[in-house]
């Protein structure tokens, strides 16, 4: 009798257990989701931790493999007509954040791109930076010649923009405690008037023109000769003041406490760069900016690209070969606008070629090495993207070559490319940012 019983027990176990696992089985084949039984689920338990390990060696596999090609490689920076974040090979993405704003762009039609171009004379004039914009917005989309000064004294022989002002008190970067210029290294104030005119638009277009100021206090402002009240009261403020399609704009100010920075005009969608070039300049007079008002300026006026083209003008004695100064007076500044601009790509562009006479012979400055890996080695310390421009126009003695064809690249002062040989120049960089851009499309869709 007492055997009788166990038999029952076991054979109730058994069946209990049956039923117990073929509804697991059931509930794992057919996905029947019933919280308090998926808890005790037998199958779902098994299959789960073995995925688990699949996932998990699939997982450890996968950053292996991209460590691996996340390899650095400094040398890189002497490639011509590449722009590089030092990974290793030349088609990987640089400028990941732009790409991936060029290609919603190109597919949407729709969006605003701003690019920040900061430089020394090299730039002056809208040089190279008027080709790499039409270029652009030939390729994405836009028009508009973007930032233009409240005054400026170069503005004579710049074919883009007319710049006409009078009654500005003006201070810039090379003002003893000068502070909190705007990016373009000036800031203005007082009862001055200014008028402004885009050269680039061809057609009748829509045209937003913005005023960029400081904290205004309710201040006010004549535009095209009617009263309007500026209600910014940030650090850096933006504000619309006409829409129409005159390629132009007349302003007068009516207060004199409220700092003015420029005028952007600008399409309503599509590719907009502002030429930032200030003479004789390194890019170290940024220090003179402040980290909360860098960020205010992206606040008021986003940007998605940020260049930054010196060191033609560390080349002043023909002898230098230590830039190490250098490095420790720039390092701050760039800390400063990786800090400030955490959601925008920044690029820093090389020296082009600067030669002088040595033994009666116009040569490359024996420095030029010395100032391009200084250059890298910024750029590659701070995990910034490079291009190399002193490669990319030719290397060695390219400024002489320049100079000397016919009609010249260059003026004889071995220093500057002439109109012909920026608009070069902007074709390589151009040349650059499509190949860049195509290295994202191409792991974009590889990801997919």
């Amino acid at each position: 009798m007492h055997n009788n019983r166990n038999w029952r027990v076991v054979t109730l176990i058994s069946i209990c257990f049956f039923i117990y696992f073929t509804l697991s089985v059931l509930s794992y084949a057919f996905n029947i989701k019933w919280e308090p039984f998926d808890k005790v689920n037998l199958v779902t338990d098994l299959f789960h931790k073995s995925e688990s390990r699949n996932f998990a060696q699939t997982t450890i596999n996968n950053q292996n493999a991209e460590q691996n090609n996340w390899v650095k490689d400094f040398e890189l920076y002497k490639k011509p007509e590449l722009i590089t974040n030092f990974y290793k090979g030349d088609s990987v993405n640089a400028l990941s954040i732009f790409s991936e704003k060029l290609h919603q762009l190109k597919t949407t039609k729709k969006g605003k791109i701003r690019i920040a171009y900061l430089g020394d004379s090299m730039i002056e004039g809208d040089l190279l930076t008027q080709t790499l914009r039409k270029l652009l917005q030939q390729e994405f989309g836009g028009y508009g010649v973007g930032f233009l000064s409240m005054s400026t004294n170069v503005g004579g022989f710049r074919q883009t923009a007319s710049v006409e002002s009078s009654g500005w008190k003006t201070i810039n970067f090379t003002d003893k405690g000068a502070k909190n210029m705007y990016i373009s290294g000036f800031s203005f104030s007082g009862n001055g008037n200014g008028f402004y005119v885009d050269k680039t638009i061809s057609k009748n277009l829509p045209l937003q023109k913005y005023l960029i100021y400081g904290n205004a206090s309710n201040g006010n402002v004549l535009v095209d000769g009617k009263p309007t009240l500026l209600n910014g009261n940030k650090l850096v403020n933006e504000q619309l003041l006409s829409s129409t399609a005159m390629p132009t704009l007349q302003i007068k100010s009516n207060t004199a406490t409220t700092p003015f920075y420029g005028i952007s005009f600008e399409s309503e969608n599509g590719i907009i760069l502002d030429n930032y070039s200030f003479r004789g300049i390194t890019g170290v007079e940024f220090k003179k900016i402040d980290e909360d008002f860098l960020q205010a300026v992206q606040n008021a006026h986003h940007y998605d690209l940020i260049v930054m083209q010196y060191g033609v003008n560390l080349l002043f004695r023909p002898n230098d070969t230590d830039y190490s100064y250098y490095t420790k007076n720039m390092s701050p500044v760039l800390e400063k606008f990786v800090k400030a601009f955490p959601k925008t790509d920044i690029l820093l562009v090389s020296s082009a070629d600067r030669a002088f006479r040595y033994d009666g012979v116009y040569k490359t400055a024996i420095g030029m090495p010395n100032v391009l890996e200084t250059q890298a080695k910024l750029a590659y310390d701070h995990h910034l993207a490079f291009f190399n421009l002193y490669e990319s126009m030719g290397g060695e003695n390219s400024i002489v070559n320049w100079a000397s064809q016919n009609p010249p690249l260059a003026n004889k002062d071995y220093v500057h490319p002439n109109a012909k040989g920026a608009d070069i120049l902007a074709e390589r960089l151009f040349k650059a940012i499509m190949k860049d851009y195509k290295n994202y499309k191409t792991k974009t869709e590889v990801n997919q």
